[in-house]
């Protein structure tokens, strides 16, 4: 069974073993806890990510985030990012939503699955209409999720195309 799972302690170690095969930056997901230990993960990074989450403790300019898990039975196969509103610069920018699929989970599926799961998530949590998403013009297998997940692209800049979902 896929489910999404939000960041909690009791899973850690599979979160953990995860985020540690994520790179700092991969096609605009940014994991900026690359290269930490598990105890610093459990003990500093994990508690953050859930505060954030709630809304406590955010730094100046951030807004709450809820990480989730994307599970495949008893295995984690992704990650996704549910902003709960947007600033200036994420309605520009980043959007609402972010993902990442474990490198050796790609290409079966889980991204559209785990990005539809995320939108019915998020219904009830984001105010606008749309969602807002954001994907690199050379990452066509992102393109596809989104478009399988109803997206449409709404303008584009260098870099990047910009997506929106109609909730």
């Amino acid at each position: 069974m896929i489910y999404l799972k939000e960041a909690n302690l009791e899973d850690a170690l599979e979160e953990y073993a995860m985020i540690s095969q994520m790179p700092a930056d991969e096609n605009g997901m940014t994991n900026p806890i690359a290269g930490i230990s598990f105890e610093e993960f459990r003990e500093k990074a994990l508690p953050r990510i859930i505060r954030y989450s709630k809304g406590e403790g955010l730094p100046e300019g951030w807004v709450p985030e809820t990480q989730y898990f994307l599970w495949d039975d008893d295995r984690i196969v992704g990650l996704f990012r549910l902003r709960h509103y947007l600033n200036d610069f994420l309605r520009q920018y980043h959007g609402h939503i972010g993902y990442a699929i474990k490198k050796s989970e790609r290409g079966k599926g889980y991204g559209s699955k785990g990005l539809a799961l995320l939108l019915k998530e998020g219904r009830d949590v984001i105010k606008e209409e749309e969602f807002y998403l954001s994907v690199h013009k050379d990452n066509l297998a992102s393109q596809m999720v989104q478009k399988k997940n109803g997206g449409r692209i709404v303008r584009e800049d260098e870099l990047n195309y910009y997506v929106r979902i109609s909730k």
